[in-house]
């Protein structure tokens, strides 16, 4: 009896080694078609940096004008004042 466990334990750690080696074998075989012919070559000068300090034409003008935004902040204002009230009464 104990020569037949012996046997069934060396056949799974055999089954377990030869799906290893697939599973090895199988990340080698997608190395091996990566090549240097693929990526891009480096510039040999460095891009400059972005120009962090320019500011968009007409960044002084309001997109929205002034009464529209008004109007805009009271809306929301009343929202939030619903969405208060709302909001007690679920409690």
């Amino acid at each position: 009896m104990l020569a037949l466990w012996d046997l069934q334990k060396s056949r799974l750690v055999c089954c377990a080694l030869l799906i290893a080696a697939f599973m090895l074998g199988g990340c080698s075989s997608q190395l091996a078609d990566m090549s240097a012919a693929d990526t891009p070559a480096h510039p040999k000068e460095p891009a400059g940096y972005l120009p962090v300090h320019d500011l968009p034409p007409d960044r002084d003008q309001a997109i929205i004008p002034p009464d529209q935004r008004a109007k805009i902040e009271a809306e929301l204002a009343a929202a939030r004042d619903r969405q208060a009230v709302a909001a007690k009464d679920a409690k």
